[in-house]
């Protein structure tokens, strides 16, 4: 991909946004689609904030170069062309990046990539409001990722040992003032998780959008798929973590539409969005989720339920 035009330097105004514009430079050549959503919605954000200074009209018409220069990069990419392919595209990659870091959590493995990783999912959740409103799950995620991703910074930076898995928040805990814990200088590549046991129990209590979570999924998308060759391991590939496929309902074989079922713009909308996210997680060769997703799609279609 080709490089972007540097922008100016970031106005004292657009503070809040300087992260998310950090993790659209992280992701550049990780995933470009996600580089463009944070560059949009912290173009959507800034113009709110202040669009008739001298210096933040100049650095909103840079970044909209930028945008437009990766709009037409990414041009036939459906993730970028049609938004209910964008939201899920992003919806799944926060996801994941949430998992890894509430199981690593959870595990009582506290780095810093964990940490990172919990405050980048939190933006990106930011980000998902390009597409309209959070849901109530999403902002709960949110909440949560940037809490922890404080409380387990401050406790590290006191020499303190955290508390594993869910605790209560600190209402009057302003994650907003310490919100460079997340985003200090660290790696941008999150490590492997050390064990890849799948505990449905250790999993939040629910998923965005209803999406089912299979093994092994909580592992970020961008977790190296090939060992450095200066490593010395015989093998240069990591064989795939087994996936459990989901049973598929037989009964979905042999269904045909009903002539009496009638389906709404709705319905229609619905089934859309199950195929999208189906072929969001095949991204991820996340095989479990995509038969989930398409089953629930095939029986929307077929008697107008779910």
């Amino acid at each position: 991909m080709a490089a972007l035009a540097t922008l100016p330097p970031l106005p004292p105004q657009f503070k809040s946004i300087q992260h998310h514009l950090r993790t659209a430079q992280e992701h550049d050549k990780r995933d470009p689609v996600v580089a463009y959503y944070c560059r949009l919605y912290a173009m959507q954000t800034g113009m709110k904030i202040d669009s008739k200074t001298p210096e933040c009209r100049k650095f909103l018409s840079r970044l909209m170069d930028q945008l437009e220069a990766l709009k037409k990069q990414l041009g036939d990419n459906e993730a970028i062309t049609q938004e209910i392919v964008g939201s899920a595209h992003l919806e799944n990659y926060a996801l994941k990046m949430f998992l890894y870091a509430d199981n690593e959590d959870r595990a009582g493995r506290f780095h810093k990539n964990m940490i990172k990783s919990f405050y980048t999912a939190s933006l990106l959740i930011d980000v998902i409001t390009v597409f309209g409103e959070l849901t109530d799950e999403n902002v709960k995620h949110r909440k949560y990722a940037r809490w922890k991703a404080t409380y387990i910074h401050n406790c590290l930076k006191n020499g303190e040992t955290p508390q594993a898995g869910p605790v209560g928040i600190e209402e009057d805990n302003d994650v907003e003032e310490n919100e460079d814990a997340g985003a200090t200088s660290l790696p941008t590549q999150p490590l492997q998780p050390s064990s890849s046991t799948y505990d449905p129990s250790n999993m939040p209590s629910s998923g965005y959008t209803g999406i089912q979570i299979p093994p092994g999924a909580h592992a970020p998308a961008n977790t190296p798929a090939e060992v450095p060759h200066s490593t010395g391991v015989t093998s240069n590939t990591i064989q795939p973590t087994p996936q459990t496929i989901p049973a598929i309902d037989p009964a979905l074989f042999s269904t045909v539409s009903q002539g009496d079922i009638r389906l709404t713009p709705e319905d229609f909308a619905r089934a859309q969005k199950y195929c999208k996210y189906a072929g969001s997680a095949l991204q991820y060769e996340d095989v479990s989720t995509a038969v989930q997703n398409l089953q629930k799609a095939l029986k929307l279609l077929t008697t107008g339920r779910e």
